[in-house]
């Protein structure tokens, strides 16, 4: 795989900390599978039964501990055969969580139907009145999910690439096979400077046979070129990515095999006489060679560590002497993203007025050329953070840690006194506002683009929301937000900044709103439920995402609108266009002549749905993924957006610590809003 080394990988998705933490959101939902071939009523003995084995499965005495309980109720042949399977890195808590969830919904899924499977991030449940115990399935209820990019658009490193993948997943398939668990993950180099992770997971009641088949069916059944895939069946799950998707360090590893027992004691040995150390031919020859080999190799290991130590501390990383890729990659500790703050300077001429290229509530941006070079942008915080120099590195670390390529890249830090710089990948097409309402510049967007920066931006979401180690919340998704790389990529930027600025980001509630500060619908994207309580959680960004939906399908602001549209923002406008049956009618004109209709209309109706007033009724990410990227999964109906002319987030001038009251106002004052600070 060395052809490969030259790569800038794009998928790099990683976090520095120890162990996953818990989302208190409903367990992710991926799909569902549940053949309608054989039915119940609802008064039947194989009903009472049913409900009689999900209880069961979710009660408080199930084996959450080793994420795996299979149960019967019943007799024949109203008997109903159940199981779950939980995900073999989740916390019991997480796995009780899960299958509680599962069992709740799987009445409204899969009405009145004998067998089911249910696929969720965390878990597996599945009933059937058939025997399904120590069975392995592989010919129905198969579930795929594979990201869309190959590697390389190089045919013979794709090749590379697939044989490694392939390779390395079915050795790891047998040993998942021959563990107890029937659980097996990959860690393994890829490239320098890129690892290949991996889950393969039977439920083990399955035979050795039986688990390495159907593990061996998901990979053959993946696409392999790709940089990421899963495959479910009801018996078996294997997944590969180029980031590490599950908690590594919640995964016990196989016992060392004990030592050999020690030797009997001498007199133990009747039959054998003592031999003397006179009667061994080169005794004492021997005893000076290992005596001088132990002598020589400490010395070579004493000079070894006093050179490492004088190495490290000479080797002051700078963007000088080091690339962006360098400094990117090595980022096992705060120390190897620490930049020297003079190069910085340098770079950006002493913050110069004419290298600003950005202004917002964190402080504000420079563009940064270094010697090589190399284009960054350089955010400079301003000095109102509370955080000390330490904590503040913490969370260097961590947000660098976020890798995506969706996400902007957070390259290196610098503190100097004061001072807090964050240096960041240099986008060259700025941000998306920037395109997307500039009427020279829309005519770029056209739309291919502009449904491959909405699906951009939803494997970004995702991952921030469910991919990564830890949860994070945006809570300021907006135009300005996403950047645009050369090939006009989105990536979101400023996801790590309430971490890194020492906000709390917590809890679920809090007087602190962070993020555009505004007429709630003079901008629009803030969530209703966030901008009047102070109330986020995963589904405040869908909400943002919605807004960017319906902006990036019409081209126009949210705030664009005024009493001559008969609309107070653009959420309105759609609505009103999409329950008189025009939803078309909100398309670009730019783009109306050169689009898919059918995927308009889908786009539309997602972005609907993201928008609902209850944030219950929103869809998760996931499920938002999903539906973009697969046709059969079918919307429901939209609900009516919640809309919240009436008031807005505004600062409060006697607050110093910058946290937000919210008060009432009339729909028609001032619509200006500050932006936080993007790098670009």
């Amino acid at each position: 795989m060395s052809s490969l080394i030259s790569f800038n990988f794009l998928f790099l998705f990683s976090f520095l900390t120890s162990s996953f933490t818990a989302s208190a959101q409903d367990p992710f939902y991926l799909n569902h599978y549940c053949p309608n071939t054989t039915t119940y009523s609802s008064n039947s003995t194989y009903s009472t039964n049913l409900r009689t084995l999900l209880s069961s499965l979710s009660s408080r005495n199930a084996s959450y501990s080793t994420g795996f309980q299979n149960a019967t109720a019943g007799k024949a042949p109203d008997r109903v055969t159940g199981l779950f399977l939980c995900r073999g890195d989740v916390s019991p808590e997480v796995c009780r969580n899960c299958v509680a969830f599962s069992v709740n919904q799987t009445l409204n899924l899969c009405p009145k139907v004998r067998e089911a499977v249910f696929y969720y991030e965390q878990c597996i449940l599945r009933y059937s009145h058939k025997n399904i115990l120590s069975t392995a399935i592989t010919n129905e209820g198969e579930f795929i999910l594979s990201n869309t990019n190959t590697i390389s658009p190089n045919q013979k490193q794709i090749d590379g690439f697939t044989s490694f993948v392939s390779s390395t997943m079915s050795e790891a398939a047998g040993k998942a096979a021959n563990s107890s668990r029937k659980l097996y993950t990959v860690n393994t180099e890829l490239t320098a400077y890129q690892n290949l992770y991996g889950l393969l997971q039977c439920t083990p009641d399955l035979t050795r046979a039986d688990c390495l088949s159907c593990l061996q069916s998901s990979i053959n059944g993946m696409a392999l070129s790709r940089i990421g895939a899963r495959l479910y069946w009801p018996s078996c799950t294997a997944r590969y990515e180029l980031y590490p998707f599950y908690n590594e360090s919640a995964i016990e590893t196989p016992p060392l095999p004990p030592p050999p027992p020690p030797p009997p004691p001498r007199e133990s040995l009747v039959s054998t006489p003592p031999i003397s150390s006179s009667s061994l031919p080169g005794k004492s020859g021997n005893s000076t060679v290992l005596v001088v080999a132990v002598v020589v190799l400490a010395v070579l290991l004493f000079i070894a560590l006093v050179g490492y130590c004088f190495l490290a501390k000479k080797k002051k990383k700078t963007f000088d002497t080091a690339s962006a890729s360098e400094v990117g990659d090595d980022m096992a500790t705060a120390d190897s993203l620490q930049l020297d703050y003079r190069t910085i300077q340098t770079a950006t001429n002493d913050f110069a007025e004419s290298n600003k290229i950005g202004r917002g509530g964190f402080g504000e941006v420079y563009k940064g050329t270094f010697s090589n070079g190399k284009e960054v942008a350089v955010k400079r915080l301003s000095k109102n953070s509370r955080q000390g120099e330490a904590e503040f590195k913490t969370e260097v670390v961590v947000v660098a840690k976020l890798q995506h390529r969706n996400l902007v890249r957070l390259l290196g830090f610098s503190l100097q006194g004061e001072e807090r710089i964050l240096v960041y990948e240099y986008m060259p097409n700025k941000s998306l506002d920037c395109l997307l309402f500039d009427p020279t510049k829309q005519i770029q967007l056209d739309w291919m683009q502009r449904y491959n920066i909405i699906g951009g931006i939803a494997r970004g979401i995702l991952y921030l929301h469910q991919d990564s180690r830890l949860t994070i919340i945006h809570r300021d998704l907006k135009a300005s937000n996403i950047l645009l790389d050369a090939d006009i990529n989105p990536k979101i930027a400023d996801f790590g900044m309430a971490r890194i600025f020492g906000l709390d980001q917590t809890q679920d509630n809090t007087s602190r709103i962070v993020g555009t500060y505004f007429v709630v619908d003079s901008s629009g994207y803030m969530a209703p439920e966030y901008a009047m309580h102070g109330q986020f959680s995963m589904k405040s960004d869908v909400y943002s995402f919605g807004v960017l939906v319906l902006e990036i399908i019409s081209g126009r602001k949210n705030s664009s609108f005024g009493e001559s549209d008969g609309a107070q923002d653009l959420l309105t406008h759609a609505w009103r266009l999409w329950t008189n049956k025009k939803a078309l009618d909100l398309v670009d004109p730019l783009i109306a002549e050169n689009c898919q209709n059918s995927e308009v209309v889908r786009c539309i109706h997602i972005g609907l749905l993201c928008v609902q007033e209850d944030p219950a009724k929103r869809p998760a990410i996931s499920t938002v993924f999903m539906m973009l990227t697969s046709n059969t999964v079918t919307l429901p109906v939209p609900r009516q957006p919640g809309f919240f002319i009436q008031c807005r987030a505004v600062k409060d001038p006697l607050d110093s610590d910058q946290s937000t009251t919210t008060k009432s106002f009339p729909a028609s004052i001032d619509d200006e809003s500050i932006t936080d600070l993007y790098p670009r």
